[in-house]
């Protein structure tokens, strides 16, 4: 049985809040934010380029739509995200999430600017990983006090991988 995404980040809490609250405490909260965002957004770039590779060997390339709903139905799983597509084509995949147990988790842990940084901004990695021609385009997050994330990814026009 695998461990839900959700079930991570909350194991992955325990060791990463008090480790960036000691770094930010030694270098200051903006280097320490900086380090933490560089090094996590290699591994979530990575973890892109490994799903889209995975993916594009088994599917057609072409339908951007379809690839993300599938990854971001990972992190979904075990009704951690709540969320209405708004479109869904080959080259668009939109969508608001209007409940994030991630950032419940992180509002009740009384850390969620930390949430913000261990979590939300993996999202702009994760879709570099998908290629150069997949924008994600986000305005605000539920972490941060919105009512709703609004995540758009969208393919450059002209491009097809």
């Amino acid at each position: 049985m695998s461990v839900s995404v959700i079930e991570q980040a909350k194991i992955q809490a325990q060791v990463l809040v008090p480790l960036v609250k000691a770094l930010q405490a030694e270098l200051g909260e903006a280097r320490a934010n900086a380090l933490v965002r560089k090094a996590l957004g290699d591994l979530y770039r990575g973890f892109g380029e490994e799903f889209w590779k995975t993916k594009n060997e088994t599917e057609n390339k072409t339908d951007l739509g379809k690839a993300v709903s599938s990854a971001f139905k990972t992190y979904a799983r075990d009704d951690a995200l709540a969320y209405d597509i708004v479109e869904q084509t080959a080259d668009t995949f939109a969508f608001d999430v209007t409940r994030c147990a991630y950032a419940e988790f992180y509002k009740a842990l009384g850390e969620p600017e930390l949430g913000f940084l261990l979590v939300c901004t993996a999202d702009f990695a994760t879709a570099e990983g998908f290629g150069p021609d997949v924008r994600l385009t986000r305005t605000q997050t539920i972490m941060q006090g919105a009512s709703h994330c609004d995540f758009r990814y969208r393919r450059d026009a002209g491009g097809s991988q």
